[in-house]
């Protein structure tokens, strides 16, 4: 990995932006990113209600750096002033969630658009159109990350939301992002009443190379983030893989009783990277995450 790791959230919570009381609870679930969302969830007739919502939430945001807002589809009016607000709003959210792209150029347009009024926040694009599926690469590269987004891509696909259907997306998403070193987001379960389909996607999409997922529901954080937010010991492990290689000059060595050369250092500096990426960003609000021992060897360096 070349240049320093973004932070990559591990969990990521949409809360509809319909009732302030609502939005600023959603502050104590222990999300890494808290969506506020002016889409799907509002109905037509309460945007601009919501878009007040959502301006009044950013203002009691504890962490607004660590605060997303989901805007409407860019070549609507509610767009125009979704990104109005945001220009206009005092506390800028650190992320800002774009919905049914199709191209790159929708991506540098409203980046362009909201760094003209001085606002730079982090642009995560949902997946969940095939144009935007055939096009990944252009929407890797000029994104900061990619969301899938599997509700709309299976109705405009005509099939139901299951592993196999949604595997061609998720493993063009995911080979994608690896390419351009976009973070990587899961969409939501949408059987809430499952946990067992919960945790089995969960250890799919880790096996795929996702790095977060995003859940419309907090009693889902817990289990999504034991299993993705990064791991102490795993972190150990890789430093002492770094170590082990740079002891054998960059070669070959013996770590217990296990072959590690200069492809496991590479994962290993990629996934210590990373990790500390995400402590010093979202892993002060985590709850259960680090060991003592791990949070003050992390302080030292």
């Amino acid at each position: 990995m070349m240049g320093a790791a973004r932070a990559i959230p591990r969990s990521i919570l949409y809360t509809s932006a319909l009732s302030l009381d609502q939005v600023v609870k959603a502050w104590s679930y222990d999300a890494d990113l808290h969506v506020i969302d002016l889409e799907d969830s509002v109905p037509p007739q309460q945007k601009a209600a919501a878009r007040n919502v959502c301006r009044a939430a950013l203002e009691k945001a504890p962490e607004p750096a660590n605060v997303a807002v989901r805007v409407n589809e860019l070549g609507t009016m509610e767009a125009v002033h979704d990104l109005l607000m945001l220009a206009e709003c005092p506390v800028k959210p650190g992320f800002v969630v774009m919905t049914m792209v199709d191209s790159a150029t929708e991506v540098a347009l409203v980046r362009d658009t909201l760094a003209s009024a001085g606002v730079h926040p982090q642009i995560y694009v949902t997946l969940e159109t095939p144009r935007a599926v055939a096009g990944v690469d252009a929407i890797a590269e000029a994104a900061d990350g990619l969301v899938l987004g599997s509700a709309d891509l299976a109705a405009t696909m005509g099939v139901e939301i299951t592993w196999a259907n949604m595997l061609p997306a998720r493993q063009a998403m995911a080979m994608a992002c690896a390419r351009y070193r976009t973070a990587c987001i899961d969409t939501a379960n949408f059987r809430l009443g499952e946990p067992a389909a919960l945790a089995e996607e969960i250890a799919r999409i880790h096996e795929l190379g996702f790095q977060g997922k995003v859940t419309v529901h907090p009693a889902e954080l817990a289990a999504i983030n034991r299993a993705l937010r990064p791991d102490p010991e795993e972190l150990r492990r890789a430093r002492r893989i770094t170590e082990a290689v740079l002891a054998a000059d960059g070669g070959v060595a013996l770590l217990d009783g296990s072959m590690v050369g200069p492809p496991f250092a590479r994962m290993a500096r990629t996934t210590v990277a990373l990790g500390d990426a995400w402590a010093q960003r979202f892993g002060r609000s985590a709850k259960g995450t680090w060991s003592d021992g791990e949070e003050a060897a992390h302080d030292r360096r």
